[in-house]
């Protein structure tokens, strides 16, 4: 097999490729193999017709495709082995010579990861967040306890404030008629939460249980629903109850309903102080990570393809769709709540997709130029971490995993982060 990489503009080539004929002839043979057994002609039974009169029934151009599906895999793969190149998309394939008897020459236009040209990444300055926890912090996340051990008290006879969860029927009209999605019963909504489109919340503030609306609001411009987007629209509204969220007193029994652990309010105080220390130290030790790969990344210059920032944004919505799953939701839930459509969540992806994919091969550029290398005994250490923190044998988890190219990559990441951390300046 002959290759030859051709380099156009930007980060794109071309690969001609030659795959000598006996190998096609070969990629014919198993062509065959597998179309013969879909075949009848009288006097054979199925899968049994001889080779010579499939050809002369219905051509060897028949077996072509099949071939190609075979051969076309394996001589691509070689041929960017052999090229050196690392393509980011998929070939956009031209076939120029097809036939039996004679060797397959086609062309592969690709993709590939841009050449990096590393700027400054040694002794980059970054300041160190401060990780002091004040008494302030302490006093908002007790009241943030005290929000989450709230319990919801019916107001018999007070009207609708901001923060009050409400129990409403509501059934939505455009131009009219009622539209797909608009109507509920029995609904909770949180007053302030902002989880309906703008001004329907605020309009419900002053009413009491038992009273009725009609409430005016128009669908933002942006809404995911098209039909629905930038058009006024009216709710009839009934408030069936209004719950106030009555808060715990803070004292000691509160402070044991949080924590088992502790007796006193002084005592559960101490204990979150000592979490927000260390969630403090943590953050801080992130953004200082996050600091000078930013840094390295921003001095370092290179063409990335539209692709990898496309597949990128692929990725970080998959992630934000686990993320949604594991709170009950999903996308399309999403878009109704917040207006927004797939299109618009991309475009707001974007930037970050593009700083994930400057950030990596910035890392890789820094990782092959200091010869940064991961041993087998860091990934077994890897390995043992992780099969703890699942509760797994390590070759249960190994057998899982498949390959440990991920876990290899990761560690690596992270060395050559720890690298620039080391050779940066810290200014408290």
């Amino acid at each position: 097999m002959s290759v030859k990489w051709e380099k156009l503009e930007g980060n794109e080539g071309v690969l001609t490729v030659e795959v000598d004929a006996e190998k096609v002839n070969k990629g014919l043979d198993a062509a065959f193999k597998k179309v013969v057994k879909n075949i009848t002609l009288p006097g054979f039974r199925k899968g049994k017709v001889p080779r010579v009169l499939f050809e002369k029934r219905f051509g060897v151009e028949a077996l072509y495709q099949d071939a190609l599906d075979i051969l076309l895999p394996e001589a691509y793969a070689k041929a960017v082995e052999e090229a050196g190149i690392e393509p980011v998309s998929m070939p956009e394939i031209d076939i120029e010579q097809m036939e039996k008897g004679k060797s397959l020459i086609f062309k592969a236009k690709v993709t590939v990861k841009p050449e990096v040209k590393l700027g400054q990444y040694k002794g980059l300055e970054v300041e160190k967040m401060d990780t002091t926890v004040t008494d302030e912090d302490v006093e908002n996340e007790l009241k943030r306890l005290q929000e989450d051990y709230a319990e919801l008290v019916v107001k018999e006879d007070g009207t609708v404030e901001n923060g009050d969860t409400v129990v409403i029927d509501f059934e939505g009209f455009v131009d009219g008629e009622p539209f797909e999605g608009g109507k509920a019963e029995n609904y909770s909504l949180e007053i302030g939460s902002g989880t309906f489109i703008p001004g329907f919340e605020e309009q419900l503030v002053g009413m009491k249980a038992g009273e009725e609306k009609e409430i005016q609001v128009t669908f933002p411009d942006e809404y995911h629903a098209k039909q629905l987007a930038g058009k006024p629209a009216t709710f009839k509204v009934k408030v069936h109850e209004v719950k106030a969220k009555q808060l715990p007193a803070l004292d000691d029994e509160f402070a044991k309903d949080v924590d088992e652990e502790v007796e006193t309010l002084d005592e559960l105080k101490a204990k979150i102080r000592a979490r927000l220390e260390e969630a403090k130290k943590n953050e801080a030790e992130t953004a200082l990570r996050n600091a000078v790969v930013e840094k390295a990344a921003a001095n370092a210059e290179m063409d990335i393809p539209e692709v990898m920032i496309k597949n990128e944004t692929d990725r970080m919505l998959r992630e934000f769709d686990q993320r949604l799953q594991m709170q009950g939701l999903n996308l399309q839930l999403y878009y109704q709540f917040s207006g927004q459509d797939e299109a618009s969540l991309r475009e707001q992806m974007k930037e970050d997709a593009e700083k994930r994919v400057r950030a990596a091969l910035t890392l890789e550029a820094i990782a092959k130029a200091e010869n940064i290398e991961v041993t087998d005994e860091e990934v077994n250490k890897e390995l043992e971490k992780m099969a703890e923190a699942y509760k797994l044998s390590v070759d249960k988890l190994k057998e899982l995993l498949g390959s440990l190219d991920g876990v290899k990559e990761d560690l690596k990441w992270r060395k050559t982060v720890d690298f620039l951390v080391e050779h940066s300046k810290v200014a408290a």
